[in-house]
């Protein structure tokens, strides 16, 4: 028989291990390496060429997102299953854009995660039902260009109009210009909205 390669990417060791074991006994699954972050995976995905890669969302440095579109960059063709806690729609929809096969709750049931690792290697799109219903009730935010992800970046650290304006270079119309397009786009109908959305679906780095 033969077996499904499948290399584990997680920061949390103990997940790493855990879900090594569980998927080691499965009879069709061979666990051929694992990683704690974004780099070392892109290197073994590489090195092993699995045939799934369970990816994490959040990890330190390159998060699943990024380290997805690396990884196909390096490899064309990996199929990538994100593993995530996350309950926003956001970093799930921007991983599925940059690349990933699917996507699953790490609170799913693990014969539903064995299935998705199946279904990943074999190029299936699996998106369980717990994630299409957090994508249909908190749609994802439009992409934001990199202007637009200053300026929320700005305002979540508290800066005023005049503080944005001396740190990007730019008048302080220019700055109420580009808040309101930012504004439009994300649904806030103010600066406290924004930055309570912008927290809420993890749209800027802390």
């Amino acid at each position: 028989m033969k077996k499904v390669k499948v290399l584990i990417v997680d920061d949390h060791a103990v997940l790493r291990m855990g879900l090594a074991s569980l998927l080691g006994a499965q009879p069709d699954i061979a666990v051929v390496g694992d990683a704690a972050g974004g780099e070392a995976a892109i290197a073994k995905a590489v090195k092993l060429s699995p045939d799934a890669i369970v990816m994490d969302l959040a990890m330190p440095g390159m998060d699943g997102i990024e380290t997805t579109r690396e990884l196909l960059k390096k490899r064309p063709g990996s199929k990538v299953l994100v593993l995530t806690t996350f309950g926003t729609s956001d970093g799930i929809a921007r991983a599925l854009e940059a690349g990933a096969t699917g996507a699953i709750m790490k609170s799913a049931p693990f014969d539903e995660i064995v299935t998705a690792i199946r279904e990943t290697a074999e190029g299936v799109r699996h998106v369980s039902a717990e994630i299409e219903r957090i994508l249909a009730d908190d749609p994802p935010v439009p992409q934001l260009s990199q202007r637009q992800e200053q300026i929320l970046e700005s305002l979540v650290r508290g800066l005023t109009n005049g503080d944005i304006s001396r740190q990007l270079g730019i008048s302080v119309d220019m700055v109420k210009e580009h808040m309101i397009a930012l504004f439009a786009k994300i649904g806030a109908a103010n600066r406290t909205e924004a930055v309570a959305i912008a927290l809420r679906k993890r749209l800027v780095k802390q």
